[in-house]
Formats: C-alpha cells, sequence, structure tokens
C-alpha cells in the first residue's frame, strides 16, 4: 500500500533526518541556512539508518559539501499536484472525484504560474486568500469554496509526507466549514406523485432510491449479488473500479414494495438496473446514465410544479424515516454516512411536524362533541350512553 511504501520523517541525529519514498530511503537535513536531500542507495531501513548516522557525522566535521552534496532543486506545485493525483488513483478513488481534484488543481496551478510562485512554500495564506476570492467571483457556493480549498490543503500535506516540503506554509489555516444549504425535500405524497408520474425502465429506479435513500451511483452498481432475498436486504460494498462514498459498506433492509419490485426484474445481465436499449446498447444491459436519470427526473418534476434531484430521494427518506420515531443511529445505519448537521435539520423538521401533530390532536379534541357533554341536555347524554354493547364501532 502508498501509505506503507511512503512515511513521513525520522529524525536520527541532531540534523539528519530519514525518509522513503517508493521503496528507497533518503536522508534530508538542513545545514548553513539551506535545505539538502541525499539518496542513500539502500531499500533497508536499519542500513538508512547506519549510513545516516555516518552521514552526520561528515555534516558536522563539514565534510558533505566536500563530497558534491548539492541542494535539490525546489519543488513547485505542479509537481505536488501531479504526485498526490497518482497517489489517488492507486488508492482507486472515484473517477468523479478524480475529475474533480483535477479541475481543482489545474486552477490552482494556473493561479501560481499566474503569480510567478516558483516554490512550493509560496503556496501559503496569501495565496489561499486569492484563490477563494476568485472562488467566490465566480459565483460559486460556501460549500463549493470550502471544498475547493480543502483538495488544495491535501495536496500540501502530502507534499509533506512525501519530503517535498519541510514546513507547512498554511499552518495558519483554519476554515470554518460552510452551512448545510437547505435542499429540497419531498413530502410522502409527493415522493409517490413523481413515482405515479414515472414510466418504465426509470420508475424501478426511483422507487429503489425513495424506498432505500440509498445514493444514486450506489443503485447504479448494485448487482443482483447484492440483492439478498433471504435476508431481506441489499448489500452495498465496493466492485472493482468502483467503491461507496467514504468506504462505506452496509446493508439495507428491503421494503416489501421494493421486495416485490426486484422479485419481479428479469436477470439480464449482472446489474440489477441498467439503461434502455440504444443504437451502441442494443441489449439494454449496459449501466444506465446519472446524467440522464437526471435529465428524465427534472422532466417528470416540471410538470409536477416540484423540485429536486435525484438526491433530494435520499433526503426525503431520511426526513420520512426520522418523522416515523426511527432513531438516528438506525437511519444512520441503513444510509450510510450522512453529515451531523444534515440529521440535525431533519430531526429538526421531525419535532416541528410532531409538534404540529399534536396541536391538531389537541384542536381537534377540544372541538369534538365528548368535550362539550357538559353542555347538552341530560337526554342528549343519555343518548349518547345508550350505546348498544355489541355494536362494532364502540370497540377500540
Amino acid at each position: 500500500m502508498t501509505s506503507e511504501r511512503n512515511s513521513k520523517f525520522e529524525k536520527i541525529g541532531d540534523v539528519v533526518s530519514i525518509f522513503r519514498r517508493d521503496d528507497m530511503w533518503y536522508a534530508n537535513w538542513q545545514w548553513e541556512g539551506s535545505q539538502y536531500r541525499k539518496s542513500l542507495r539502500t531499500k533497508n531501513k536499519k542500513e538508512a539508518r547506519r549510513k545516516a548516522v555516518l552521514l552526520e557525522g561528515e555534516i558536522l566535521r563539514g565534510e558533505h559539501a566536500k563530497k558534491g552534496c548539492k541542494k535539490p532543486s525546489k519543488a513547485v506545485l505542479v509537481d505536488a499536484v501531479q504526485a498526490y493525483l497518482k497517489h489517488c488513483e492507486t488508492e482507486r478513488r472515484a473517477e468523479k472525484t478524480l475529475t474533480k481534484y483535477r479541475q481543482v488543481l489545474a486552477s490552482a496551478c494556473d493561479l501560481a504560474a499566474e503569480l510567478k510562485l516558483t516554490d512550493l512554500s509560496q503556496i501559503d495564506m496569501q495565496f489561499i486568500d486569492e484563490f477563494r476570492h476568485r472562488r467566490v467571483a465566480l459565483g460559486l457556493a460556501d460549500k463549493t469554496v470550502y471544498n475547493h480549498t480543502m483538495i488544495v490543503r491535501q495536496t500540501i500535506n502530502y507534499a509533506m509526507s512525501r519530503g517535498m516540503i519541510t514546513k507547512d506554509p498554511l499552518t495558519k489555516l483554519k476554515l470554518k466549514k460552510a452551512k448545510a444549504k437547505t435542499q429540497p425535500c419531498w413530502s410522502r405524497e409527493e415522493a409517490e406523485s413523481i413515482l405515479s408520474a414515472s414510466t418504465e425502465p426509470h420508475r424501478s429506479i426511483l422507487t429503489t432510491l425513495a424506498d432505500t435513500g440509498a445514493r444514486v451511483g450506489e443503485i447504479k452498481w448494485l448487482t443482483w449479488d447484492d440483492v439478498d432475498f433471504g435476508h431481506n436486504v441489499l448489500h452495498i460494498r465496493a466492485k472493482d473500479g468502483w467503491k461507496p462514498k467514504t468506504g462505506d459498506r452496509r446493508a439495507i433492509p428491503m421494503t416489501s414494495r421494493l421486495k416485490k419490485l426486484l422479485k419481479s426484474r428479469r436477470r439480464r445481465t449482472e446489474w440489477v438496473f441498467t439503461a434502455a436499449p440504444s443504437k451502441k446498447y442494443p441489449n439494454g444491459d449496459n449501466q444506465f446514465s446519472e446524467r440522464r436519470l437526471l435529465e428524465y427526473l427534472k422532466r417528470v418534476l416540471k410538470p409536477l410544479g416540484l423540485k429536486g434531484h435525484l438526491h433530494t430521494y435520499r433526503h426525503a427518506f431520511i426526513s420520512h424515516a426520522i418523522s416515523a420515531g426511527i432513531p438516528a443511529e438506525v437511519v444512520r445505519g441503513m444510509i450510510g454516512h450522512v453529515d451531523d448537521d444534515i440529521l440535525k435539520l431533519y430531526t429538526h423538521i421531525a419535532d416541528n411536524r410532531k409538534q404540529s401533530a399534536i396541536e391538531r390532536f389537541e384542536n381537534a379534541t377540544d372541538s369534538s362533541p365528548d368535550s362539550n357533554s357538559h353542555k347538552m341536555s341530560d337526554g342528549e347524554n343519555l343518548v349518547s350512553e345508550e350505546r348498544d354493547p355489541n355494536d362494532d364501532d364502540s370497540q377500540d
């Protein structure tokens, strides 16, 4: 693994530290205001330590300059970006994530070139301030600006862990996480009206989103091996070339509606849900397109006068589950990772609904005939009391 192949600095003496890049060990030290780096030409850590001790003696005796040890070339942002992206690819980050990282870091590199920053250590607070300012000027949301800034932060962290830079130029960077933006959330009736207005093959996918709270990518990558009718669950787990967001692996209970839907489907391919047949895929055996599914949903929403997107099904699931009294811990177990602020938001919504419900109950009770029985005549009370004991309506 990459984390094992590349370690942080290990101090050997008062001056020299060693670190590993890929399989080779290197020495790193600062002397008389300059930083030096040198390959120890060994893959063995014990041998690297021995050579580092000898090297420290040479440095303290002033002999290292005689051996032609030169200052390393300064690392620039482009070097760090390329190394970090390669690391992310090795760690099998989702292609969607990699695409976002490439775009954001390309913008950061362009800004560094424009500002004529030639040293990675110059990616400091002033650079971050300008980077964030330009993100805001593009009209990006606060959360997006925060996420883009953190991608640059992660790149610097990676560069430090790999010995490309020894001091953190962003040590004073402290950002407040952007508040979660209010998202549309459909009521049960609205969610069902959307399904009623939908047609196949889209309706089955939307129904699955509505009944599981899963992310659309998780449903896109759902295989028949993930469908466990015996235990009545769907397994969300990694596949070759894909893994759930934040590595979530979980089992989602199936509703009776979803179980019936899945049992009725033909198993034409490994994927549970596929795209409609096309010229390129006449058999309709390929994975569906998230973009095209979203475009279809938008067309359905417009005549219904509703707003939302595919992720709104996830928000609605959370809201309905909490409103039904399901504990937040259980909801989290079904939907996987979710921001605490999101759960708090829907818990608040559920509390408001419960409060509204009890108020309606009280109003209904206050206006019911029983509540005004003291105003009725004795005869009227007798009529209400003389009920046939065999009348089913009198039983709870």
